[in-house]
């Protein structure tokens, strides 16, 4: 029997970490691609969690994991997190093979991911940096932006099977250059975020209906993302919508790290980098990013 468009699109992946992000990306990756999907995550319990949901196979390092596969995605937490799961002991990087290519969704510095790009070409295969926009909603819906940085012949071949989780994805540029762009996407967040949140306050000590206001300005220039999803909760005083500001301090950390390399001034960043450091220090820690209004209503 003559193989089908589907069995010719099949990937053999392995996904390395099943965090509130790779989980269901890599499920969107088994059910909605159709790939052979092999996963890995520190805590057993959760990657079994993922197999009985998606069938596939768990692994128990990411060495393992990465053997024999096609592709070899990771979402993880910081820069030793990843030099942990693939250049580390029983790393994916020593058993990948020739041809590979490992995409990285972790936010972590472009120099970790330079770093990871060389050592992927020493040992033959390819390395994409690939962080993501959208949250957990993001990747439980499969509508990611993934930002990309690489070799237009790794992004060409990575980037169907990355399709898998993502409404946008685009290569910016060599490796680190997917990173540096979530920096930026990150940057104009933080700068939102307060803003929205300096507006709702003003709002609400000037007596104003926050609704009506809202509901007139942002037919208007002031409209974002951010006000259109959050300002009700925000109003509301509730702040169990997305992406924890512990994430956002670990994220503008490395804004300003790679501020500091490249000469770039980023006075509004490291200000509400301080205003998140309050929030934290009110038990906001877990609270998501517009919790930056409750810093301002205390």
């Amino acid at each position: 029997m003559p193989l089908s468009a589907k069995d010719l699109d099949m990937a053999k992946v392995a996904f390395i970490g099943l965090g509130v992000m790779g989980y269901p990306m890599a499920g969107h990756l088994a059910s909605k691609g159709g790939h052979e999907v092999t996963v890995y995550n520190r805590s057993e319990a959760k990657a079994k969690s993922w197999t009985e949901k998606f069938g596939g196979r768990s692994a128990p390092t990411p060495a393992e994991a990465a053997k024999d596969q096609d592709f070899v995605m990771a979402c993880v937490g910081n820069d030793d997190d990843l030099r942990a799961v693939t250049t580390g002991k029983n790393g994916a990087f020593s058993a990948m093979k020739k041809g590979a290519i490992f995409v990285d969704h972790t936010t972590a510095s472009a120099e970790v991911a330079r770093e990871l790009d060389v050592a992927a070409k020493a040992a033959g295969f390819s390395f994409v940096d690939a962080p993501v926009s959208g949250g957990q909603a993001g990747a439980e819906n499969g509508v990611l932006t993934v930002m990309c940085g690489g070799s237009a012949e790794a992004y060409a071949k990575a980037e169907p099977v990355i399709a898998s989780y993502a409404r946008m994805c685009k290569l910016l540029g060599p490796a680190g250059s997917g990173q540096l762009t979530k920096m930026v996407n990150q940057i104009c967040i933080a700068g939102l975020v307060e803003g929205l949140s300096e507006a709702i306050h003003f709002a609400k000590k000037a007596g104003l209906d926050v609704g009506q206001v809202i509901d007139t300005i942002s037919k208007g220039a002031a409209q974002s993302w951010q006000m259109e999803n959050r300002y009700k909760t925000m109003n509301e005083g509730k702040y169990d919508f997305g992406f924890a500001v512990e994430w956002m301090r670990k994220d503008l950390s490395i804004c300003l790290a790679e501020a500091r390399r490249n000469g770039a001034s980023l006075p509004v960043t490291a200000l509400v980098d301080n205003f998140y450091s309050e929030v934290e220090k009110m038990g906001g820690k877990r609270w998501d990013t517009s919790s930056l209004l409750a810093r301002l209503e205390r």
